[in-house]
């Protein structure tokens, strides 16, 4: 389904961005995809410094009329990115970008997008660029920790998801189907 002002199910779309130190942006987004796709409404979601088999990804990839694509290529947090880490990255935002200007999803999901931009994977053009070439039935939500100043600036709507107890401070470990 193409999505544009004569046949779309919302002709104004927006930008949102969820971050925080908090538990539950990826958790947002994923209900977020879920209420569209109830509605009819076609979701790209691109999953950036992630790849396996995630339970989140288990059940989005049985879903019909979602696209999920993972652009990590293992754990690297405490390491310096790898030149493969960076062009899996910039291929996700690549990707995104032409999942939006194709017209055929209506919401384009970039999960731990802002991560990626602040350990150098991707620049503030890049995320930035994705903001000023969305279409504007397309709505285009960006999430991680560490949204850039610019980035807060430009969305239409921002959830800073701020820990207050997190049950992890007294041992409890992921658990499947909660945390992983």
């Amino acid at each position: 389904m193409k999505y544009d002002n004569e046949r779309d199910v919302f002709t104004k779309g927006c930008v949102q961005v969820y971050t925080g130190n908090g538990k539950g942006k990826t958790t947002a987004a994923i209900g977020l995809a879920v209420r569209a796709l109830g509605a009819g409404i076609e979701v790209f979601f691109a999953q950036f410094l992630k790849s396996g088999d995630y339970s989140e990804i288990q059940i989005l990839r049985n879903l019909d009329n979602i696209t999920c694509r993972q652009y990590g290529v293992g754990g690297f947090i405490a390491r310096t990115p790898s030149s493969e880490d960076i062009a899996s990255a910039r291929r996700g935002v690549e990707d995104a970008l032409r999942a939006m200007k194709g017209g055929d999803y209506g919401v384009v999901i970039l999960d731990e997008a802002n991560v990626a931009y602040s350990l150098g994977l991707i620049s503030i053009e890049e995320l930035m660029s994705l903001v000023r070439e969305r279409p504007p039935a397309a709505e285009l939500v960006l999430t991680g920790r560490g949204a850039p100043a610019e980035l807060i600036a430009a969305a239409d709507l921002v959830t800073e998801m701020r820990e207050i107890k997190h049950y992890f401070n007294s041992g409890v470990k992921a658990r499947k189907g909660i945390e992983s």
